[in-house]
């Protein structure tokens, strides 16, 4: 069996995210800090295996931030973009986060526009890493392709 034939197989929802983003790493720490569960996993878009969901999915050429990728509970997987994608990790999270659901109300493509106005300055403000971020070692298992 191949290594991404392994990695699939792995219990919980992986997040991906844009490696070289400062907000997107800033944000994948807060969560690192708050997941309860633990089997949130997480890879960058530019990784071999945020390339590889990206080649299976064509909704995604285009997309250059968060993607939720959970499985369909058919063997096959599924994928959330945008704010949608965002709303799943505060779900996932639970607790206080599940507060922000209460945004599901407002239809997905308000809530995109506000969702693609951060996306659109990000690096900006949060500035821009030239390479992906090594995680610490005590969470890197929970990184697919972070060697």
């Amino acid at each position: 069996m191949d290594q991404m034939t392994t990695t699939n197989t792995k219990p919980g929802p992986v997040l991906l995210y844009d490696g070289v983003c400062g907000f997107c790493n800033k944000t994948i720490q807060t969560i690192l800090k708050n997941d309860q569960k633990g089997t949130l996993r997480f890879a960058a878009l530019q990784s071999d295996y945020g390339q590889s969901v990206i080649a299976r999915h064509q909704e995604l050429k285009s997309v250059d931030s968060v993607v939720w990728v959970e499985s369909d509970g058919n063997g096959g997987e599924k994928v959330s973009i945008r704010s949608r994608a965002a709303l799943k990790v505060m779900n996932y999270l639970g607790g206080i986060w599940k507060l922000f659901l209460v945004f599901y109300i407002v239809p997905a493509p308000i809530r995109d526009i506000f969702y693609n106005l951060i996306a659109k300055y990000r690096y900006r403000f949060f500035g821009k890493y030239d390479t992906c971020l090594l995680p610490d070692k005590q969470v890197r298992a929970r990184f697919i392709d972070a060697g």
